[in-house]
């Protein structure tokens, strides 16, 4: 990994879009700092315990600790495209029409994409700030009224809609997919934060004899989460390679290759999707504390909805593995992807094209998806199984999302930074002849 990037600044484009995504995380990472005007952010403090801030604030890169201009981030939009997506799936004619007519449907479907994204941010804004205000010991919104509340609203949806351009900005000149490196370096601006809170927690105010109990546990943690990564690298580029034949005969062209299959095709999302799921109810709940915290069945509930019990987190566990199969069939297409197949004159050997091979890929991809809902299910289950045993910091407990997200995207990233340099080498041998 070091050497790509030592061998891609050598190189004067690639180096120039590497800076040019710096400079643009550079400005969101600026403005995940200025905190919306009118707006005391000390007043969220008592939130940091709640599921659903901790979830907001890790995408954000803590830019809704600050109740920045950026505090949305690009959760609206990732839940948009989801949306797109879905409707494509012949639920909405247009969708499925604008999405077989290649660039210019794409163009089409993005454009619908942000106006989505636009009405969803403003939703989201208002109720989020409503809702946090209310559940804010003192408040942070000194003037609670609806003008205020839609004030703040128009402001953090114009921010979300900032960050989706400087998003796509990466994408179109910059290295990476735009959208995920944001979120990429939102969770390594809280590495250092994560590092103080460790050592505040295990080396501040501890005895001398005691403090060996601190290293030694600290140096399993590293050993534990660099384990973790190998282990997320490993399934990551996991993939099934489905032959594929060739019955249009081009010079030149090759006679056969094969369809890659990752192993986890859903990738984050569906654990995303679950600790969503789980995080609003318990958000609602908090609200309803005050008067019904003496009931039963609120008691209930909330071990229900808390990923830090038993029950929780059986129902985390079983709603990763329902999104798993769910999104990846949102991929992966099987019906699309055959009807593909079919347009470029190739089949997979030993499977009638059509119908046929719509089957064939729909069992191997259910196949896949069992071992990539295991995958993310013990991924996402082992930080919070520790955070249980051993009373770690509650930051822990996301340990795992971040993790899938910060290896997934430098993965992709290192990808694309192999493909530019292969480019450039087939260039300079064409230029050479």
């Amino acid at each position: 990994m070091f050497k790509l990037l030592k061998d891609s600044f050598k190189v004067k484009n690639i180096r120039s879009r590497i800076l040019f995504t710096v400079l643009i995380l550079l400005v969101f990472r600026i403005g995940a700092q200025i905190t919306v005007p009118g707006v005391d952010a000390s007043g969220l403090q008592g939130l940091s315990e709640m599921p659903f801030f901790r979830m907001l604030n890790m995408v954000s890169g803590s830019a809704m600790q600050n109740f920045s201009i950026f505090s949305m981030g690009v959760s609206p939009y990732i839940t948009a495209s989801i949306v797109i997506q879905l409707l494509q799936m012949d639920i909405v004619p247009k969708f499925v029409e604008w999405s077989k007519q290649g660039e210019v449907g794409r163009k089409k479907l993005n454009q619908a994409t942000r106006y989505l994204t636009l009405v969803l941010a403003f939703i989201q804004s208002v109720s989020i700030t409503a809702g946090f205000n209310y559940f804010a010991q003192f408040g942070f919104v000194p003037d609670r009224d609806m003008q205020t509340f839609i004030t703040i609203g128009v402001i953090l949806t114009a921010g979300t809609m900032v960050v989706t351009w400087l998003g796509e900005q990466i994408t179109e000149k910059g290295i990476g997919n735009g959208v995920s490196m944001i979120i990429f370096a939102g969770i390594v601006s809280r590495l250092p934060q994560s590092i103080v809170d460790i050592y505040d927690d295990y080396f501040v105010n501890i005895e001398s004899s005691e403090i060996w109990k601190s290293v030694i546990f600290v140096v399993i943690l590293v050993a534990a989460m660099l384990l973790i990564i190998v282990f997320v690298t490993y399934f990551q580029q996991a993939e099934r390679k489905i032959p594929i034949q060739y019955t249009k005969q081009v010079v030149g062209a090759p006679t056969s290759s094969y369809l890659p299959l990752k192993v986890n095709a859903a990738g984050v999302i569906p654990v995303i999707f679950a600790s969503s799921f789980i995080a609003t109810p318990n958000a609602v709940l908090q609200a309803l504390a005050s008067r019904y915290g003496a009931e039963d069945w609120f008691d209930i509930l909330k071990n229900l909805f808390s990923y830090n019990t038993v029950p929780g987190a059986t129902i985390y566990t079983v709603l990763i593995v329902a999104f798993t199969f769910f999104y990846a069939f949102v991929q992966v297409n099987p019906e699309k992807l055959a009807e593909n197949l079919q347009k470029q004159g190739s089949y997979i050997p030993r499977v009638r094209p059509g119908k046929g091979t719509e089957e064939y890929v729909s069992r191997i991809l259910m196949r896949l998806s069992v071992v990539g809902s295991i995958f993310l299910g013990l991924i996402a289950l082992i930080p919070i199984i520790a955070q249980m045993v051993w009373n770690l910091p509650q930051s822990i407990g996301l340990g795992g999302t971040s993790l899938l997200i910060v290896v997934g995207v430098a993965l992709e990233t290192a990808k694309q930074l192999e493909g530019l340099m292969l480019k450039r080498r087939y260039v300079g041998f064409m230029d050479a002849e």
